[in-house]
């Protein structure tokens, strides 16, 4: 029989072999995992005697699914990785993690090794030496897929550049319930997965629940069938509830995985004995169905094979002691440990970035004008070619067209198709997958093709990205550019024009840049990519090429190879004459992208009274510059180009107006396109609902006289 054969044996054809295969497990292996079962069922009963003290803080526990969480755990190595599922408390045990360490996160105490108390039991975020990789994943089911299959992707194309270290080769193991495989985004990275060919075993975990719905209510198929859609995607189906064949299942695919360098699906059948979570019991909602789950309990299948194979009740007997007088002593332990620090509870929005000063040549001698995209295209040729761990990759960047744009022309030619490369209509895979290319060391540069286009990406960019490194408590940190074409530019339309960056700024742990020349396109996309945190960089279409009239300034000389800026930096583009100043007939317009465009054509007759503050940077935002211009000016004018209501401009001049109220001799003032849904396609209602110099000179004016 072929391997490939041997891999996608079905339920019966694996059962009807297991007399053979049995005997092919190590009996240190078996009484090991006997005694792990032990332990996990003795700590999830423990949690529940002690519900008090235990529940303060909603956990899932294992119990039904140690069988095959166990035989993953016991075989991952410590140079594969890992994204595991709020159940998988049995995986951790496998792996070498102490029961002591589990609590500790149960607990929300300060020396839980995942995130420090700030994350629930069960999210493990593992960067320690003899372990396999685990990033950080959040509780959103199903969403781990695609940072797991980013991981995938990152270790195929190290491999593919000779960059990998070590002659080992890594598999990654993504953890999922059977009902988070209706998510939209699974069958994102299962696309991904099969049409790259990656190193990813997708273990599949079906109780038949999800919460209180059954399999019935919730899919036409469970994921074994689902899988087979997939083309190029092994599959293999095991008794989640027997150690021994799900050992030997696991270890198949893991060696077929190591071999092919290609997917496969592991679809386990478990029963569920405990609550879903701590805080939604059996005991509503689960009534006889719960006694025809304990039939198939995998701690009482281990020990009666083990006995049928000759092993003596009293040496189980035995470990089961231990196990019991393990998980007691470690507990009181845990009960014990310190809670967290108060004042440590904001540390690690953010990992520290190298670059904390502007550096090379803005404007060298000799050096010719360039438009902003060509900026950004030699930015990131530049990037490419000092940097063999970055690629670059999104829908249409690839060799055909280079970018919708022509902000990838080029690039394939000269770096390959494994470095520079479409993707399909997956902006959640996009986003999310940054944060798995990270995790193995890869550096990646993404793109999203239209600002309009985020929303999909938004749940993997909220999820996932932004939270990594705050809740892994500084391990994980994610070195993301995300490049976003934005902005309307005459006639683009309603699904081709809009502004998100109100929407990205209520998030946290993410930086948000917008420049608006090309010198600055260049200097900030470098920092941007070196910044070793998810970076969102706003790129407006409308200066791309400086055909928008009065957008001729945003072509400039082009920087030097090593130039580059600090992101939280704003530029003072225009300076109001010092004596107006003082006489308080000036005032101070803060804004960025077109804004600095039409506030500078609406202040060609009055430059002299008007000092123009371009932030550059959203998030982190120059404060100091800001608040430093409004105590000179007293006069404040903000200036978006997105609807003004609820916007980040409203909430900027609000953050003003109370911090430095004192200094104010008006209200501040604001400017943004009208509150509409939608930028509309005919381009003289677009000018209606957008600024533009003229509407900038008028409430310029009208601050000025106030």
């Amino acid at each position: 029989m072929s391997e490939t054969n041997l891999i996608i044996m079905s339920v019966e054809e694996t059962t009807r072999s297991k007399k053979k295969s049995k005997l092919d497990i190590d009996r240190d292996i078996l009484l090991n995992a006997y005694g792990l079962m032990c332990t996990a069922r003795r700590m999830a009963d423990t949690y529940e005697e002690n519900r008090d003290v235990c529940s303060k803080y909603v956990h899932s526990t294992s119990k039904g699914h140690e069988a095959i969480q166990l035989a993953a755990g016991l075989q991952l190595q410590p140079y594969d990785y890992a994204a595991l599922y709020y159940r998988d408390e049995s995986v951790l045990l496998g792996l070498g993690l102490a029961p002591y360490e589990l609590m500790l996160q149960l607990m929300a105490k300060r020396d839980d090794p995942f995130s420090g108390g700030r994350t629930y039991y069960s999210h493990p975020s593992l960067k320690r030496e003899g372990f396999p990789v685990i990033p950080h994943q959040s509780s959103a089911t199903g969403m781990q897929a695609i940072p797991a299959t980013g991981m995938a992707q990152g270790i195929a194309y190290l491999e593919s550049q000779g960059l990998m270290k070590g002659e080992e080769r890594s598999v990654v193991m993504c953890s999922l319930g059977d009902g988070s495989v209706t998510e939209g985004e699974v069958a994102e990275a299962f696309q991904m997965a099969v049409l790259r060919k990656l190193p990813i075993i997708y273990l599949i975990q079906d109780n038949d629940w999800g919460i209180s719905a059954t399999g019935k209510e919730m899919r036409a198929m469970d994921a074994y069938e689902y899988a087979a859609g997939f083309k190029g995607m092994e599959r293999m189906a095991v008794d989640g509830a027997d150690f021994v064949d799900s050992y030997l299942g696991v270890k198949k695919a893991i060696e077929y995985v190591r071999k092919k360098r290609s997917p496969i699906l592991i679809h386990a059948k478990c029963p569920l004995l405990g609550h879903h979570t701590s805080g939604v019991r059996k005991e509503w909602y689960r009534g006889d169905d719960l006694s025809h789950h304990q039939k198939f309990d995998p701690l009482d299948k281990l020990k009666y094979y083990l006995l049928a194979h000759g092993e003596d009740e009293s040496t189980l007997q035995e470990i089961q002691q231990h196990a019991i007088a393990k998980v007691a002593d470690d507990y009181q332990r845990a009960l014990a440990a310190e809670d967290p620090a108060e004042e440590t509870f904001d540390t690690h929005e953010f990992a520290p970035t190298p670059i904390q000063e502007e550096q090379g040549q803005r404007a060298p001698l000799g050096g010719e004008k360039v438009v902003m995209v060509d900026a950004a295209l030699h930015a990131v040729d530049e990037i490419l070619k000092r940097n063999p761990e970055a690629l670059f990759y999104g829908q249409d960047v690839g060799g055909r067209l280079g970018g919708v744009f022509r902000e990838a022309a080029t690039l394939a030619q000269k770096y390959g198709d494994q470095r520079v490369f479409n993707t399909p209509i997956q902006e959640a895979y996009i986003v999310g997958s940054t944060a798995g290319m990270s995790a193995v060391g890869t550096k990646p540069i993404v793109e999203i093709q239209f600002a309009d286009y985020i929303w999909p990406a938004m749940n993997q960019l909220v999820e996932e990205l932004s939270k990594s490194c705050y809740l892994s408590n500084g391990k994980f940190p994610i070195q993301s550019l995300i490049r976003v074409p934005i902005g309307a530019y005459g006639g683009g339309g309603p699904y081709h024009s809009g502004s998100v960056e109100s929407t990205l700024l209520t998030i946290r742990g993410i930086k948000v840049v917008y420049p608006s020349n090309a010198a600055d396109m260049k200097g900030l996309l470098k920092a941007s990519f070196y910044d070793p945190n998810p970076v969102v960089l706003l790129e407006h279409k409308g200066l791309y090429w400086s055909k928008v009239p009065g957008t001729t300034e945003a072509k400039t000389i082009e920087p030097d190879e090593d130039y580059i800026i600090p992101l939280g930096k704003a530029n003072t583009v225009q300076q109001a004459a010092a004596e107006k100043i003082e006489s308080g007939e000036a005032c101070v317009v803060v804004t960025y992208g077109m804004g600095v465009y039409w506030a500078k054509e609406a202040t060609k007759d009055i430059s002299d009274r008007v000092t123009i503050i371009d932030l550059r940077t959203l998030n982190p935002i120059d404060w100091e510059a800001i608040a430093d211009a409004t105590q000179r000016h007293g006069r404040v004018f903000v200036l978006t180009e997105e609807p003004l209501l609820n916007s980040f401009a409203e909430s900027l001049a609000g953050r003003i107006s109370k911090t430095c109220f004192q200094y104010l001799d008006a209200p501040v003032w604001t400017l943004g396109a009208a509150n509409l849904p939608a930028i509309p396609l005919q381009v003289k209602l677009e000018r209606m609902m957008l600024p533009n110099a003229q509407k900038v000179e008028t409430e310029l004016w009208n601050l000025l006289r106030y």
